[in-house]
């Protein structure tokens, strides 16, 4: 087989569906690297920047690892909406591959010989629109439906999500798949010196007073405010690891910190390299995820992996991922969320068991098993 795989995330900042395709194709090279059947499989990844210019792309392509098996395509264009109309499509017809795997907004005149495989991480924008930019909204409502209907396959990260999906938009069982997001369990699980720590502390600013820890966008979904509220009488720092500059930002976040005279206590260091989430993680009481929707929820699954305990929202898909895992509380409580802070910071036996429980779920969402879900995806669109 030849696919086309679209990186342009790759390299962005764009959490989630950057840490997808990053693990997808850093995990298919691997299988390749094996020896397997699936090692005569050639691969193109796409990208709207030039990797030769564009240093902190030739970093993350260069930790993938690439064989022989796999190029890379920079293809220039004026913006992404025409890279997506003309310009990728061009170069298609004229180099095609077997499979063009993209997400969310398929490529308009995608030569009909090629199949099409769609990841859409979640569909939080048709419940909760008042979130969203405006142009990206209408993109995704007018785009969205067409690129569904060219598609010969649909993925999406969760089986809660899977059910979002097919009943938002009508969609065919048989053309609807899931593949779980992973973890790094290795990465994540790692021992890291105090000077280790230290140094990953020192590079965010982050002070050495007990803290829990959000990892993420800083969008409105998340529920930020609501976490904030939670803190107000409970003496632990909140670090709010994303970045405040991002399109999207919560302008309640600022609100209620003022509103609860709270400067002193949220912290914003900023986006946090991959690099070093395993040891902030693992530095935290606890990882606390409010959000009110999500298709996956990496973060928790991380926080797992790294032995650190995870309050979150009580949502169909941490109910599926996190099992009995996690302490679950009703989005828009924050005593519930303050309560169940509490409950880590004092109870050392709860702490622990969560830990243990965590540590035993987060093994069972690995990236190999992601690509190995996909590769079948793929193959079985050409019989």
């Amino acid at each position: 087989m030849k696919i086309g795989i679209d990186i342009r995330t790759i390299g962005k900042k764009r959490t989630g569906d950057e840490v997808y395709f990053l693990n997808l194709v850093k995990n298919l090279a691997k299988i390749n690297r094996s020896g397997s059947t699936a090692a005569d499989n050639k691969y193109v990844l796409f990208t709207d920047r030039d990797p030769e210019k564009d240093s902190t792309l030739k970093i993350e392509i260069d930790k993938l690892k690439l064989d022989d098996s796999f190029r890379v395509i920079f293809i220039n264009s004026l913006n992404r909406f025409w890279w997506n109309f003309w310009d990728l499509p061009n170069y298609l017809k004229k180099n095609p591959v077997d499979i063009f795997h993209t997400q969310y907004i398929a490529p308009f005149w995608l030569p009909k010989n090629i199949k099409l495989v769609l990841t859409i991480h979640d569909i939080s924008f048709n419940f909760f629109p008042q979130h969203i930019k405006k142009s990206d909204l209408f993109f995704l409502k007018t785009l969205l439906p067409r690129s569904i209907q060219r598609a010969d396959k649909i993925i999406t990260v969760s089986e809660s999500e899977k059910k979002n999906i097919i009943d938002f938009y009508k969609i065919p069982l048989e053309k609807m798949e899931f593949t779980h997001n992973g973890v790094d369990f290795e990465k994540f699980s790692q021992k890291f010196s105090l000077g280790e720590i230290d140094g990953v502390k020192a590079k965010y600013q982050i002070p050495g007073a007990k803290f829990i820890l959000h990892i993420g966008t800083l969008q409105p979904r998340k529920n930020i405010p609501v976490l904030i509220e939670s803190i107000k009488n409970l003496d632990i720092k909140l670090i709010l690891a994303g970045n405040r500059e991002a399109h999207n930002f919560d302008k309640k976040i600022d609100e209620s910190i003022d509103k609860n005279n709270l400067k002193d206590k949220v912290i914003f260091p900023g986006w946090i390299e991959e690099e070093d989430k395993p040891a902030l993680i693992q530095t935290a009481e606890c990882l606390v995820f409010p959000s009110l929707y999500e298709g996956f929820g990496i973060p928790a699954i991380e926080s797992m992996a790294a032995g650190t305990p995870v309050v979150c929202s009580d949502i169909p898909v941490f109910r599926e991922i996190g099992e009995d895992s996690a302490l679950f509380c009703d989005p828009k409580n924050s005593a519930a969320f303050a309560e169940n802070i509490q409950k880590i910071l004092d109870n050392a036996n709860l702490r622990n068991n969560l830990i243990e429980k965590g540590r035993n779920t987060a093994q069972k969402f690995t990236w190999q098993k992601t690509a190995q879900k996909t590769l079948h995806i793929y193959s079985s669109l050409l019989g």
